[in-house]
């Protein structure tokens, strides 16, 4: 079957290209400021480009977190990306008087003094247990851009890190939620594969 999944829209995220990557990965993607709308979709996506103040911000302005906070309590599909997954989290030591979302435990640290920053370009993914999203993705490389990574509350989140310096979770999931600190969208043919493995997961959880 193909699912509908709504890219959400509150200002801050490559919209269009997550839409059409999404639609390559053989969903039925469309993009919304709407709640009502995103509401009848099978799942949902959190982009995020940007200052997590900022980003947190507008998207409460969006009247968007009521939406995902019901969503994520009924364990429905959602896919947070980069910043869009970094604002789910409680806070961020980018903004520390911005609260975050608070629906994964844990909190958004800065990268340490003795690597690069910001992070731009490719790096491999480790894998740190089995997860159906990352048949065809663990050891490739993927395309990463930012200065902050998100450190769960429990270390059972972590589905793989990165490589870069000390490494960083670049994979997390609890229950429904998955985030990635990469851009899919921007990874070519790994990023590709993996969208493909969270939109057949989304069709096999929308027929049971």
């Amino acid at each position: 079957m193909t699912v509908r999944i709504a890219v959400l829209d509150y200002g801050a995220g490559n919209l269009r290209s997550a839409e059409k990557a999404l639609a390559r990965a053989g969903a039925d993607a469309f993009v919304t400021a709407d709640p009502d709308a995103a509401a009848a979709a099978d799942a949902l996506v959190v982009p995020g480009v940007g200052h997590f103040g900022a980003c947190v911000r507008q998207f409460r302005d969006a009247r968007l977190f009521d939406l995902v906070r019901g969503w994520v309590d009924q364990g429905r599909p959602l896919l947070g990306v980069c910043v869009g997954m970094q604002i789910l989290y409680a806070g961020s030591e980018e903004d520390p008087g911005a609260a975050g979302l608070g629906l994964l435990p844990g909190r958004v640290r800065r990268l340490p003094p003795a690597v690069r920053v910001p992070h731009m370009g490719w790096n491999t993914v480790l894998a740190t247990r089995d997860d159906p999203v990352l048949a065809g993705v663990a050891g490739e490389q993927v395309y990463f851009v930012h200065s902050y990574y998100a450190e769960p509350g429990d270390a059972g989140q972590v589905v793989a890190t990165s490589d870069y310096g000390p490494g960083f979770p670049c994979v997390v999931r609890v229950g429904s939620v998955v985030g990635t600190q990469f851009h899919p969208e921007k990874s070519g043919i790994v990023g590709a594969r993996l969208l493909a493995n969270w939109v057949s997961a989304v069709a096999r959880a929308s027929v049971r």
